[in-house]
């Protein structure tokens, strides 16, 4: 009996280890097909050819198409928008959620996470309209001010200022510190991996936003690279592979490098934020 049962884990083992070079491998694939196109031409990207020359040329094709250097400022300026509103907004929130008494607490908090249920896309009309109020259309705070109340932050950041312990609270308010103070010595400092595993993920996310961009952006002045790649890759303008492949590599070439370089601190950052 003693065999087999050493047999069982040995065999979930190969399985769990086979399933995941499986999800690797599927997941991989677009991305190693459009590294393989973008330096190869059409014909030989599509055919596989092994012995075709390698090139920079679709490169050049796509820069010279769209005004790229535009769009990656775009970005950038969203992103930051985004990050910046977001973390005094979810750590704001937060404290409050994990500090504070007051009455229907606990109720307003499961009324926030609520919104991890809804779908961005539902909102998408009554986002518009408010937009279109405001005057914010075809501006990169109306692209951002929407994502700036993130429910998964504010449930994150309320869990990471309840980890902290209350004795450093209290010594703080001995030493005569407001609640902002409070905040800002004891509670920020101590959620540093907390804040730093989560403006990954927004950077990330907000990066590779495409739907609301698209319908609240109307000019070059405003669009993401997102928005940019998918008219520069449109039918009309016609279809390329090759030149498509070497645009979406400039298009997730900053995300791509600062995860290589930073890969070790972005897993830790999600160890050390782990929900206590």
């Amino acid at each position: 009996m003693a065999p087999k049962r050493s047999f069982r884990p040995r065999l979930t083992l190969a399985l769990d280890t086979l399933g995941a070079w499986t999800l690797a491998i599927v997941w991989i694939a677009p991305l190693l097909f459009a590294v393989w196109a973008a330096f190869h031409s059409t014909s030989d990207a599509v055919n596989f050819n092994l012995a075709g020359a390698w090139t920079l040329d679709n490169f050049r094709t796509a820069w010279d198409g769209a005004p790229w250097l535009r769009y990656f400022f775009n970005t950038f300026l969203l992103v930051t928008v985004v990050l910046a509103g977001q973390l005094v907004v979810t750590t704001l929130a937060g404290y409050a959620f994990a500090q504070f008494q007051f009455p229907g607490r606990d109720v307003l908090f499961i009324i926030v996470l609520l919104q991890l249920f809804i779908l961005p896309e539902v909102l998408i009309v009554e986002n518009y309209v408010m937009v279109s109020r405001l005057g914010m259309f075809d501006t990169v705070f109306g692209i951002g001010t929407p994502y700036w109340a993130s429910a998964f932050g504010i449930f994150l950041m309320r869990q990471a200022f309840k980890s902290v312990p209350k004795e450093l609270d209290e010594a703080a308010r001995i030493e005569g510190c407001s609640w902002f103070g409070v905040l800002w010595r004891v509670y920020v400092p101590s959620a540093k991996p907390t804040y730093l595993a989560y403006a990954l993920v927004s950077v990330s996310t907000h990066w590779n936003n495409f739907l609301w961009p698209l319908i609240v952006t109307n000019s070059e002045t405003t669009r993401p690279l997102t928005v940019g790649l998918s008219l520069f890759g449109a039918p009309e303008s016609g279809v390329n592979i090759s030149v498509i492949s070497a645009a979406t590599i400039m298009s997730i070439a900053p995300l791509l490098i600062a995860f290589l370089l930073f890969q070790r601190q972005f897993v830790q950052a999600f160890l050390r934020a782990g929900i206590k």
